[in-house]
């Protein structure tokens, strides 16, 4: 087994998060833990604390990498296209929309998607404060729909039943929904 020191010349912050990126969307969230991570770069799980300061420190790291195509967007995309970015980033990956709820939620990561999504916004002519209060709240549409989203594709891979659900999380109802959120702002 490699040393911790030899570690640090050998994986990078960027190796060990698009290791735990992969990991995630092979395993889900609950089997992304530091030691199957430190197991799968063959190191010390002590060694992963050179690069992030806690599991919680790591999974903001995973969230912005999730949502990096949002950044990739060119500047003059609006706002629906930015929201559409950001939930099929989340949703490209599994358990995507859970880790970077729980990064927003602890004001450890997104923000960057977050001032793309608020900059879209001014670009189409709202002032900052509209901005920043309908960015906030897209952001917050576009967490709870692809959360809503991960979990009924889970219950459909379980087995289980939602044919008679009246309350649809798809493309077209997210679509639907951030048209009027727009309209309303």
């Amino acid at each position: 087994m490699a040393s911790t020191r030899d570690v640090r010349a050998r994986h990078t912050r960027a190796d060990v998060l698009a290791t735990a990126l992969r990991l995630l969307d092979e395993r889900g969230l609950p089997d992304l833990s530091m030691r199957a991570l430190a197991r799968e770069l063959d190191v010390q799980p002590s060694a992963l604390y050179w690069h992030f300061k806690n599991k919680q420190e790591l999974l903001a790291g995973v969230a912005d990498e999730i949502l990096a195509p949002v950044n990739e967007l060119p500047d003059e995309a609006d706002a629906a296209k930015v929201a559409a970015e950001f939930r099929d980033s989340m949703l490209s990956v599994t358990d995507g929309a859970e880790v970077v709820v729980s990064t927003v939620a602890l004001g450890l990561g997104a923000d960057r998607a977050y001032e793309r999504l608020r900059l879209s916004l001014e670009g189409m002519g709202y002032e900052r404060n509209a901005a920043v209060d309908l960015a906030t709240t897209l952001l917050h549409y576009c967490l709870g729909h692809a959360s809503h989203e991960q979990q009924r594709a889970q219950a459909l891979r379980l087995g289980i039943d939602l044919e008679d659900s009246p309350i649809a999380a798809n493309t077209r109802s997210f679509t639907a929904g951030v048209r009027r959120i727009l309209r309303a702002g």
